[in-house]
């Protein structure tokens, strides 16, 4: 357990939902799911080897791995917020991945730069609250992290394929050009 060290996210585990959105442009924010976690807790430490605990309602969430040296369960815990879709789904999903992330799992997404789509790249509208919207969606196409896991190239695309951000073109190769 010592030495416990948890991979980098790859491009098609992680998600883009945006962020802010108007007349100009919409911000994105790059996110993981539970089960890119429990794939990475089961692929790093064994199927057998961590378990999670609910506290409070489903508001925490205590993940634990098993230390073979201590003959002991080393815990981490985290709350979570609900979702606006499935309140209690969204409220113990989100508390695991916040445990799973005092872990160190997807950490290095908090080093993402600001993802700013101008409105040339994508389709905004106004719907009939007068709100911004977009029905339009991302991925993540190549991301690369530095020794320390910072992210210090990513490129994203939308569901056309084409590419609507990049960051440090050099780090990034432009297979396709698209």
């Amino acid at each position: 357990m010592e030495n416990l060290n948890f991979r980098t996210l790859k491009e098609n585990e992680i998600s883009c939902r945006v962020g802010t959105i108007n007349e100009n442009g919409l911000s994105l924010l790059l996110y993981k799911d539970a089960r890119v976690d429990m794939d990475i807790l089961d692929e790093t430490v064994g199927a057998y080897n961590w378990k999670k605990e609910y506290l409070r309602d489903n508001a925490n969430c205590k993940v634990s791995i098993w230390d073979d040296e201590k003959k002991e369960w080393i815990s981490k815990e985290d709350t979570g917020t609900e979702s606006n879709t499935e309140k209690e789904k969204g409220l113990a999903s989100d508390s695991f991945k916040r445990a799973c992330v005092n872990w160190g799992i997807g950490r290095s997404l908090y080093t993402a730069p600001f993802i700013y789509i101008s409105k040339e790249n994508c389709n905004i509208q106004k719907n009939d609250k007068g709100k911004y919207v977009t029905k339009d969606s991302f991925h993540v196409e190549k991301i690369k992290y530095n020794d320390k896991k910072e992210i210090i190239a990513l490129a994203i695309k939308n569901q056309h394929n084409k590419r609507v951000f990049l960051m440090k073109p050099q780090e990034v190769k432009n297979e396709d050009n698209k």
